[in-house]
């Protein structure tokens, strides 16, 4: 994979510029413009670049040589008060980005089968590649740990004491995400998601 990780690089990170932007093209759709005013309804690399998510954490991940990669770009800013309802708002604006995940990776498939034997070997395993790792970006941001994407989806479902405690758990979510990641947990959820994203997707025979 040596070869072609400079271009699966390029591509996970339009990957999460298209997770986020689809985050907040759903929220300005819901009527919620402050997206759209930030300037972040835009396909322009630099306006979306988180300095941990985007760069750091793909590199650690590299370093320690990881059976899987992910990263995240900044967060679209979406204010609830705009939609007529901020639970299920909120929920379908969470829902937008694993969605985009998903149409990626079976986009890629699709292409791959279609031109798969065109296709000089280093784009076919760099699409098979992309399309694993749109599946696994999708799965860890449906966990539902605050302030993942799974959290919103689980929100919309609680109400009054027992929504604010799971709320409370954003201040330490990420430390949570992390304790999980670096304990094997996340591996033990992302690497299965990972080889049935293979089998669904047919994808074994570029990634061999």
């Amino acid at each position: 994979m040596l070869m072609e990780m400079p271009l699966v690089l390029v591509m996970v990170f339009f990957s999460v510029v298209c997770h986020e932007i689809a985050h907040g093209f759903t929220a300005y759709k819901l009527g919620d413009p402050t997206a759209s005013r930030a300037g972040r309804l835009s396909f322009n690399p630099i306006v979306h670049i988180d300095l941990f998510g985007t760069i750091i954490l793909p590199a650690m991940l590299i370093f320690m040589k990881s059976p899987f990669l992910f990263a995240w770009a900044k967060p679209v800013p979406v204010n609830p008060a705009y939609f007529r309802n901020p639970q299920k708002g909120m929920m379908l604006v969470a829902m937008a980005g694993p969605a985009a995940n998903l149409s990626i990776a079976i986009v890629l498939s699709v292409l791959l089968h279609l031109t798969g034997g065109f296709l000089p070997a280093f784009f076919a395993r760099t699409f098979a590649y992309v399309s694993v790792i749109n599946v696994m970006l999708m799965v860890f941001n449906l966990i539902p740990i605050p302030p993942l994407d799974g959290s919103r989806i689980v929100a919309r479902f609680l109400k009054g004491k027992a929504l604010w405690h799971y709320m409370k758990l954003e201040r330490f979510g990420m430390f949570i995400v992390f304790g999980l990641l670096f304990t094997g947990v996340i591996s033990s959820i992302l690497i299965p998601a990972m080889n049935l994203a293979v089998k669904l997707l047919d994808l074994m025979a570029y990634l061999s």
